[in-house]
């Protein structure tokens, strides 16, 4: 790999990050300490082993009765993870490598991961290798033995091949949060001349049938040698979309899984420099926004962002980012973390950011939803028939000015990235319809949720209400991209007299403000404010949030981050970065979110980065493995200027 260097411990390793279902993850210091895992903690098993000269080491997961290999590095990369390896004889390196590469749409929705060995010869002499990796049909399941599974070889000259999956497929039959795919097909395969694949069976006391496939290649290490395995899986149908199964935005030419594996196997070396490219090129712009620490976060974040989604094409081939809101509720195009997690997509391919948006905007056209705000959701993944979230349609548990706001603050920085207003424009009748509800109820909201909705209910929520403002703002500015000049300045007009509304019933005696209007003295994150220095509004002055972003600093953090509030002492990571970016001084932002890499750094938490921990003790609360991390690229937003209006 290149020449960065993450310094960060991770508290889990991405080793495959396709999909929320095809996600597996090393949440142990050593990838041979421990199985590897399904993101949600539970075993899906990967085993790597290397027989030397006869001899049995093992470099990945747990195999009883072998040798282990001594681990001597990991390196993380956005879109690599690579692990180096020794024994007496030899030395092993493994590098896990997924192109999500986001403007190549159909590349980064096709569901094959590779894992590339090279061995090197230790001790100068040549030795007989055999590199091995076997996958459990555990991968195919939710959970081992629910169904017996079949093995196939589809090997043929130039390509070895098996593919192990249930003898029972009833694809979409199933929703859930802590949940694993139930049906489809797990392939393993190389084009390495010295391959061959193969299956044991495994029979539990009731009789269920369950495979393991191994995939070895013969190296010979007098001089480097290199392998290359790919780990693919096919789902069948992806998404049911308003009762109708949708295939993954790959298929989308009527490609087969076989076809992509052998596509993908001839373009490794190609991929994999690409990737490196990227890489490198994100970790030295986050360096120059932030410092190294920031541009560790925003590297481990990029893959588990884009996980967190499937990607799928429509009924008329449109493109739909279907996202998964993990560990939280399972819920589907969430609305409360597509807003957190647009900065990563509006950086790398807005497109990707109205697949968020179009299934919210399809819901909201149905004759089932008949509120005048937007929804928070559109059901439970894989499942987009209706919203789910407060028992459907049940007004108590909405979130009506929050999802108002972030649909117009979404539509708004799509259309300046892009430049086109075109999007919005199909949409416009919403728009105008939410943009309404928060002139009415916006200013000074009523007891409702927002997006952290863990922390319950609250009334005259100020950092809500910045998001309203925010909200008119955003179609005001669209009203200016369509032309409607007299609307957008009297739109504007009415963000700049809220706002200083807002600054006086805000305020504290300090020059902070507060967490809810009627609480003098109380605190909480603005992060909503952002978007006022993203966009270059200017509806606050300069100045406005300096006392508050200093008593970030110096009040309100704990060792391990800023508090969400006064409340408690729990925060969010992705808005600890908004918040941080509000910082004028580069060295004060970083001062915050160094914090924040100190607390994944340190967390006894293994799992995929939660969002939702503790500052005491980097202890999660709740969430992991969620799109909102996609959050932490706001400040690369903002220094980018990719959604500054233009003067």
């Amino acid at each position: 790999m290149g020449g960065i260097q993450m310094n960060l411990r991770a508290p889990a390793v991405p080793l495959i990050t396709v999909d929320p279902y095809f996600s597996i993850w090393s949440m142990a210091d050593k990838l041979n300490e421990s199985d590897t895992k399904h993101w949600t903690g539970k075993p899906h098993r990967m085993t790597g082993t290397v027989l030397v000269d006869g001899k049995e080491y093992v470099f990945m997961g747990i195999k009883p009765d072998s040798l282990l290999m001594e681990q001597t590095k990991l390196d993380i990369h956005a879109l690599s993870s690579q692990y180096e390896f020794a024994c007496d004889e030899i030395r092993l390196t493994v590098t896990f490598t997924t192109p999500l590469l986001l403007d190549d749409l159909k590349l980064m929705s096709r569901p094959v991961s590779y894992i590339h060995v090279t061995t090197e010869s230790n001790d100068g002499k040549k030795h007989d290798v055999t590199v091995a990796i076997t996958v459990d049909a555990e991968l195919c399941q939710n959970l081992k033995y629910e169904f017996p599974t079949v093995y196939t070889n589809l090997s043929e000259p130039g390509f070895t091949c098996g593919k192990v999956g249930s003898s029972i497929q009833h694809p979409l039959t199933r929703s859930g949060d802590d949940l694993r795919i139930n049906w489809g097909y797990v392939y393993l395969a190389s084009n390495h001349s010295g391959a061959s694949v193969s299956a044991s069976e495994d029979i539990n006391l009731y009789g269920t049938v369950n495979h393991a496939m191994g995939l070895s290649i013969v190296l010979d290490t007098e001089q480097n040698a290199e392998g290359l395995f790919a780990v693919g899986y096919d789902d069948i149908k992806s998404i049911e979309y308003f009762h109708e199964k949708l295939d993954a935005y790959w298929r989308k030419d009527g490609e087969t899984i076989e076809e992509a594996i052998k596509q993908a196997l001839k373009e490794y070396d190609t991929l994999y420099k690409k990737c490196e490219r990227f890489a490198e090129k994100l970790y030295q712009d986050a360096s120059a926004s932030g410092s190294e620490k920031y541009a560790d976060l925003v590297s481990l974040a990029y893959r588990q962002a884009i996980a967190a989604h499937k990607i799928v094409a429509g009924p008329d081939g449109e493109v739909l980012f279907i996202s998964k809101e993990n560990f939280s509720n399972g819920c589907a195009a969430t609305l409360d973390v597509t807003y957190p997690s647009i900065p990563q997509f509006l950086l790398y391919n807005p497109e990707l950011v109205k697949g968020m948006l179009r299934p919210i905007f399809k819901y909201a056209s149905t004759d089932v939803w008949h509120f005048d705000f937007a929804p928070h959701d559109v059901g439970t993944y894989p499942l987009l028939n209706g919203q789910v979230y407060s028992n459907g349609t049940t007004p108590d548990w909405q979130m009506p000015v929050e999802e108002c706001g972030n649909m117009l603050i979404c539509a708004a920085a799509v259309a300046i990235a892009e430049q086109d207003v075109s999007f919005a424009q199909e949409n416009w009748g919403h728009l105008e319809t939410w943009c309404q509800y928060l002139i009415q109820n916006g200013i000074d909201p009523d007891n409702q949720l927002c997006t952290d909705d863990f922390a319950g209910h609250l009334a005259h929520n100020c950092n809500l209400s910045l998001k309203a403002i925010m909200g008119i703002a955003s179609f005001s500015i669209l009203n200016r991209m369509a032309g409607n000049e007299e609307k957008a300045e009297e739109l504007m007009e009415l963000a700049r007299s809220m706002a200083e509304q807002w600054k006086s019933m805000a305020a504290n005696d300090d020059g902070t403000f507060r967490l809810a209007f009627d609480r003098p003295g109380s605190f909480s994150m603005k992060y909503n404010a952002i978007w006022d220095k993203i966009f270059g509004l200017n509806l606050f002055p300069e100045d406005t949030f300096k006392a508050e972003t200093q008593a970030y600093i110096e009040k309100h953090s704990g060792t391990y981050g800023l508090m969400l509030d006064n409340r408690n002492t729990y925060t969010k990571s992705d808005w600890i970065v908004w918040s941080a970016a509000l910082c004028e001084d580069k060295d004060d932002f970083n001062t915050i979110v160094d914090r924040l890499w100190l607390a994944y750094d340190q967390s006894e938490s293994r799992v995929p980065m939660t969002d939702w921990y503790q500052t005491t003790d980097a202890k999660m609360v709740g969430f992991q493995n969620r799109s909102v991390q996609g959050g932490l690229f706001i400040k690369l937003l903002m220094d980018k200027e990719i959604c500054k209006l233009q003067s």
